[in-house]
């Protein structure tokens, strides 16, 4: 699944530990997230949509749904 964790995180200055810190979560966790080699839980999805004060949809991108929004 595509996101913008890495460029959210980026725009406020954060390191990957700092974000993991955030969410108590691992730094490694936070890497497979951003580089979409693991998908985060759902209840991890929304603590980093409230984090970052956004809908999960605005961070999360399900590339399957990309025929819909044309």
């Amino acid at each position: 699944m595509k996101n913008r964790l890495k460029v959210l995180r980026a725009e406020r200055d954060w390191s990957q530990a700092e974000l993991a810190g955030r969410l108590d979560v691992s730094r490694q966790a936070v890497n497979a997230i951003e580089t979409g080699k693991y998908d985060p839980s759902l209840p991890l999805a929304f603590k980093i949509g409230r984090l970052f004060s956004m809908p999960i949809e605005e961070i999360f991108d399900d590339e399957h749904d990309e025929a819909s929004n044309g």
